[in-house]
């Protein structure tokens, strides 16, 4: 078995395509396909299954690839450890990111990074906020970027952002001219929302349960753009954190207070027990005090 037969899996499972892992890798298709039943043949297992549009992972797979993202975690705090060890005078930072909060915050904030700290390299994945926290655990980052509350005995936390949630509706809304909203108002409304994988989505449905209600979700969208547009379309409402809404330039979209305090809260989190390279440390302790 060989490191590299395990990294084409990963990209296989990652891509649900031979074709496109072989594409990303910078190889051929044929190779990455011998490759991997190569290590089938090893395991004596089949490992994906191949269809003409998609190839999914067995259940063996799913064992295999997750063994491997371990295995490739380990090798590369090994390699961090020892650049550390040696004073090297470049590093690299491995970090996730969820849409909403990357194009946020965190433009700004790279560029100073990059400015005071040039030869350390930072490689950023965007991923919902829960696949964030399950790869940092995985080891595939070696930090992440998620939405409070998080597991802290799993998770070193460090907070960086915090602010309330607001209401946006249409300019004709029945809402449209009030100053505050209690959260039960919003029982018979329509919703334009996030997609499951995203925190705010279980944090929002939790506080309209408590209020007695489940939302009537009419879109998802990852995009907080695209919810604000579709909110000055008077195709539904939404609520989003502060910081997007001073972003929204649309006259056509009043942003309400909330009665109830429902706040967005962001934090920095590290594995517990995993090795931080100097460069993952410098760059928490810059953005802990550079104000987002």
């Amino acid at each position: 078995m060989e490191l590299r037969q395990l990294q084409f899996l990963i990209e296989a499972a990652k891509h649900k395509s031979i074709t496109k892992a072989a594409e990303n890798m910078h190889i051929s298709q044929p190779a990455l396909s011998k490759s991997i039943m190569a290590l089938e043949e090893e395991l004596g297992m089949t490992l994906i299954i191949r269809t003409n549009k998609t190839s999914d992972l067995t259940d063996a797979g799913e064992v295999v690839v997750d063994y491997a993202q371990k295995i490739i975690g380990l090798l590369d705090e090994m390699k961090t450890t020892l650049n550390d060890m040696t004073n090297l005078a470049r590093g690299q930072i491995n970090i996730g990111l969820p849409p909403f909060i990357g194009s946020l915050f965190f433009p700004k904030v790279m560029a100073k990074f990059h400015h005071a700290y040039p030869n350390i390299e930072l490689n950023i994945t965007e991923y919902g906020g829960a696949r964030v926290v399950k790869s940092v655990e995985e080891g595939e980052f070696e930090l992440g970027v998620a939405v409070l509350p998080l597991d802290e005995q799993q998770f070193n936390v460090y907070p960086i952002v915090e602010e309330d949630m607001k209401l946006l509706v249409y300019k004709e809304h029945h809402l449209a001219r009030r100053k505050v909203v209690d959260i039960k108002e919003l029982m018979n409304e329509e919703f334009i929302f996030y997609h499951e994988e995203f925190a705010l989505y279980q944090i929002m449905r939790n506080h309209f349960i408590s209020a007695g209600f489940v939302p009537k979700i009419l879109f998802k969208s990852s995009q907080w753009d695209l919810m604000t547009e579709m909110v000055a379309a008077n195709l539904g409402i939404t609520i989003l954190p502060q910081s997007i809404c001073n972003r929204v330039v649309n006259t056509d979209i009043k942003v309400i207070n909330l009665k109830q305090e429902i706040l967005w809260r962001l934090a920095v989190l590290t594995k517990k027990d995993r090795y931080i390279s100097n460069a993952g440390r410098t760059f928490i302790d810059f953005i802990l005090k550079e104000p987002l």
